[in-house]
């Protein structure tokens, strides 16, 4: 694990200074050590994070004779029977590094070696003879890349934080609004924008062209070996222990972040079973009992025997938004950001590896949406008749409370599926977001949606459905969200449910495996219940989050007035004062909850004053302690 950054220009040598300067930036991505390789225009660098081959494995590394160059962010899981490959076809592999593979791989495939790579990774390699660098992300988008074209001038880097600043694309601002997050390829600065998931970048005499070499998404219909529900469920049993044998490669401890849910709980029973010394496991905990998830933790736990390490968190505002809008260069405003931030931050004290839960929602129909997915064209003329009374519901602060999603249902069950799909996940309306902004957006962010959606004509709903969600939503937010929560602590998190082995089965399971009436998961669910207890099996929806709209009633709301005061608003020039602080009034008073809102609000604010009107400096390792009891 590391961080990566480079330049490439056809003018002249590039500018050393200034990629040392961009490698500092990236330093808490990769503490152990730092290397460069430049020839003429080319300079590469990184940061490493020693997890294979401590003593021998830092980066650029060459081919035999020097004529390749490789830097690499991620971990290739498929790299012992790689390298047995390349060492049959006479290539000398001089560590026991996985990055040493990717090069020779390279030579022996050109820009088609990401194609063999089973891992999360962002590769770039300078092949010399060529003059060609080539840049590539993993088929999931685990890790970022980010890179700037101008001229015949490339940037790349690991981090947003590492390239130069410019204009705010309003484009993204929009998205922003509207998801929460920024979707590939956008980025917030104009000039700047992301690799997207599966893409390799060909850089060239100054000319980029850019190729998709992976797309997950649904199967064709009759793809599954066998539509037996009992050998299914052994099937993904077996792969699933396959994924997480293969995700603990490491030289260091490993260790599991356990929300308490199904996902994660299964990875710490499966990681428990493949390891001979005890698992760490890592939970975070509120005072809020609707949020807290300890008491589940602790059954896997307890039946496991981890070492187990738990956090209370109390709210600090002073100290905790601050600190998520410096690790996140970008705006993000997943409020779950912080618990994952923070079991990051205790996790890194014992372990620099764990594994994460991502992706087990998308893959097997984890969500409550896709429940309604599957029942609102039946119940759609009824929803529209009991709206009134619905949105007469008073606001709760409970977690995931009936009157929130009877609320999004109603106001979203009539339109066409895509629409209602993202209308109950959205953050602001387009109506809304015309008001925050004065209108000036000519960009609909649902475009993003759309595209992705069209790409799966002819599959099932649900799984058109799913295949959005893991697109876009899983690429640039959860993943977001766990690659810099725990970068910004030097902590690796691998993800094994993004494994082929696992994906290739998920997406060719039939809807009625996925999501029966108000069931989810249900194959996986019956797949786990030999290995976790019952309440973890079948007990409700898990994940780090928090209890945001009680904060935002109670300690939160001094700092979030303060924070969206219409001095600052007016001085950024982005989001207009006036229906903000109707937005802080209607949730403060309980008729409405917006804490989604206001935490994105908060989010971008304070990001902007952090990474834009400031110069922004190291990521400071922000220890929190005064977040946790």
């Amino acid at each position: 694990m590391c961080g990566i950054c480079g330049i490439a220009t056809t003018h002249g040598v590039a500018d050393v200074e200034s990629l040392r300067a961009m490698s500092e930036l990236l330093a808490h991505r990769g503490p152990d050590s730092a290397g460069e390789h430049v020839d003429g225009g080319i300079a590469l660098a990184a940061r490493r994070l020693s997890i294979l081959d401590l003593e021998h494995g830092d980066q650029p590394i060459a081919n035999e004779d020097g004529s390749c160059v490789v830097v690499q962010n991620g971990e290739i899981y498929n790299y012992p029977e790689l390298r047995r490959e390349l060492e049959r076809a006479g290539h000398v592999l001089r560590t026991r590094c996985d990055t040493e593979a990717l090069v020779h791989l390279y030579e022996e495939h050109g820009a088609g070696f990401a194609e063999l790579l089973r891992g999360m990774f962002a590769v770039a390699i300078w092949d010399a003879p060529r003059r060609r660098l080539v840049l590539a992300r993993d088929r999931y988008g685990i890790k970022p890349l980010y890179y700037r074209h101008v001229g015949e001038e490339l940037r790349f880097a690991s981090e947003l934080r590492a390239l130069p600043r410019g204009e705010i694309d309003l484009d993204a601002l929009e998205a922003f609004l509207a998801f929460n997050s920024i979707p590939a390829p956008y980025s917030i600065f104009r000039d700047v924008r992301k690799l997207p998931a599966g893409h390799a970048l060909v850089w060239e005499a100054g000319r980029i062209s850019l190729e998709r070499y992976a797309r997950p998404g649904p199967a064709a219909e009759g793809e599954l070996r066998t539509d037996d529900e009992a050998e299914l469920v052994e099937e993904l049993r077996a792969r699933l222990r396959d994924s997480v044998r293969a995700h603990l490669l490491s030289d260091v401890p490993v260790g599991v972040l356990l929300s308490g849910g199904v996902d994660s709980a299964a990875l710490a029973a499966l990681a428990a079973q493949e390891t001979a010394e005890p698992v760490h496991t890592f939970t975070i905990g509120f005072a809020e009992r609707s949020f807290d998830e300890r008491a589940d933790a602790r059954l896997v736990a307890e039946r496991y025997e981890t070492e187990h390490h738990e956090l209370l968190v109390r709210p600090e505002p002073e100290l905790l938004l601050p600190a998520l809008a410096e690790a996140f260069d970008e705006p993000f405003a997943d409020s779950s950001a912080l618990p994952t931030y923070l079991v990051s931050q205790l996790a890194a004290e014992h372990v620099k590896v764990a594994l994460s839960g991502e992706g087990g929602d998308e893959l097997f129909g984890g969500y409550y949406t896709y429940a309604a997915d599957l029942f609102a064209d039946r119940v759609a003329p009824f929803a529209r008749a009991v709206r009134p009374l619905v949105e007469a519901l008073p606001a709760s602060t409970r977690k995931a409370s009936l009157d929130y999603k009877a609320k999004r249902f109603v106001r979203a069950a009539h339109l066409p599926p895509l629409e209602r799909h993202h209308g109950w996940k959205e953050i602001f309306s387009a109506d809304a977001r015309a008001e925050l902004t004065g209108g000036r957006a000519g960009f609909d962010p649902v475009d993003v949606y759309r595209a992705r959606y069209a790409e799966t004509a002819g599959a099932p709903q649900l799984a058109r459905l799913q295949d959005v969600d893991f697109g876009v939503y899983l690429v640039d937010d959860l993943l977001v969200k766990t690659d810099r929560a725990s970068m910004a602590h030097s902590l690796e998190v691998r993800v094994p449910f993004l494994d082929p082995l696992v994906t290739n089965l998920a997406f060719a399971l039939p809807t009625r495996l996925k999501v029966r009436g108000l069931a989810k998961k249900v194959l996986l669910r019956k797949a786990l219940e030999p290995l976790l207890p019952d309440e973890i099996v079948h007990g409700r929806k898990r994940g780090f989050s928090i209890p945001a709209a009680a904060w935002l009633r109670g300690e939160l709301e001094p700092f979030a007035r303060a924070t969206l005061a219409p001095e600052t608003l007016r001085r950024q020039g982005f989001i207009r004062p006036e229906p903000v602080a109707r937005l802080l009034d209607e949730h403060a008073a309980g008729r409405e909850d917006w804490s989604r809102q206001l935490w994105g609000l908060l989010a971008f604010t304070l990001w902007y004053e952090r990474h834009v009107e400031q110069e922004p400096p190291h990521l400071r390792s922000a220890r929190m302690e005064a977040l946790v009891a």
